[in-house]
């Protein structure tokens, strides 16, 4: 999945965002509420992590110019405002969650899961297709109970197309959702990775359940007969 972290603390910027990728998370980052507001509109995000005290925008009015505009990407507020009021201001405008600083990283990891599940109305941490499952809390995934070991890309990938089984992804929206602003869109790093994927996969199914559609991206199946 793919997150903006709005913060212009740089070290906590910076610590933040080496934390999610380690995870297996694309991560973006900027330190002033403009920036924020355009890569908002500019990129495609699962999740926004959003400080309030921001240079040349507060983060309140970049949460509200956001939700003018989209009202599917999941907000995080994390801040050192801890009144009542400042959380439920913040949560009235559009957040979806608010972490008051100082906070520990676990728990920031875990409202992220939370957040995700929510977004795509996922009740349980387990993703299946078939044979293949993935628990959403542990990062881990599995063919008939042996692990897959994949990695963290090859992870974010999977997770992808579990999240939207039979249903073709681009590699555009792929790009979006597992890469972050740094890759190169056509160095053919997704192809390498699938590829990759799909190997492994196959190495404990016997069958490859990824399939191509030429001219418009990836699918995962359950159904053998798929050409």
């Amino acid at each position: 999945m793919r997150i903006l972290v709005v913060e212009d603390e740089l070290d906590l910027q910076e610590a933040i965002a080496e934390g999610l990728r380690m995870e297996g998370y694309a991560v973006d980052t900027c330190s002033d509420g403009e920036d924020a507001y355009e890569l908002a509109f500019v990129e495609k995000y699962d999740l926004i992590i959003l400080d309030l005290n921001l240079p040349k925008m507060d983060g309140l009015h970049v949460l509200e110019k956001i939700r003018e505009e989209n009202k599917e990407v999941k907000i995080l507020v994390l801040s050192a405002r801890s009144t009542v009021n400042d959380k439920v201001k913040g949560l009235d405008m559009g957040a979806n969650d608010y972490l008051t600083k100082p906070f520990d990283f676990a728990e920031l990891e875990a409202r992220i899961r939370n957040l995700m599940r929510r977004k795509f109305v996922q009740e349980s941490s387990l993703l299946t297709c078939g044979k293949i499952s993935m628990d959403l809390t542990k990062r881990t995934a599995f063919v008939e109970g042996r692990e897959l070991l994949l990695t963290k890309k090859e992870l974010a990938l999977l997770e992808c197309f579990l999240l939207h089984q039979e249903k073709v992804v681009s590699q555009e929206e792929l790009m979006a959702h597992v890469w972050d602003q740094n890759a190169d869109s056509f160095s053919g790093v997704i192809r390498v990775h699938i590829a990759s994927l799909r190997k492994k996969l196959k190495a404990l199914l016997t069958t490859d359940p990824i399939r191509t559609k030429i001219g418009e991206g990836y699918f995962i199946t359950n159904n053998k007969g798929d050409a």
